[in-house]
């Protein structure tokens, strides 16, 4: 009921920017994803695991193969952070 009364309210673009600088998640990044969110990205070994930061609207902030390190970036930024699975 609550979400459908904030849809009511909210804009597609109010929606889509909800969160924008405050909040980032964290998902570990599957090796086919990485050229499509990171097109920047060197070349990767295919076993590797690899962790990314987003913005809440989406955009790509940090890879790397320690998880610590997106945390320690979100902090910096001063995003609240949270895990998509």
């Amino acid at each position: 009921m609550l979400l459908r009364e904030a849809n009511a309210r909210l804009t597609q673009s109010e929606l889509a920017h909800l969160g924008t600088g405050e909040v980032g998640y964290i998902r570990k990044m599957r090796y086919d994803e990485i050229s499509r969110c990171f097109p920047e990205a060197p070349e990767v070994d295919p076993r590797l695991d690899l962790w990314a930061l987003f913005g809440a609207d989406g955009t790509p902030i940090l890879l790397t193969d320690n998880r610590s390190s997106t945390f320690y970036k979100a902090a910096e930024d001063e995003l609240q952070t949270v895990s998509l699975h």
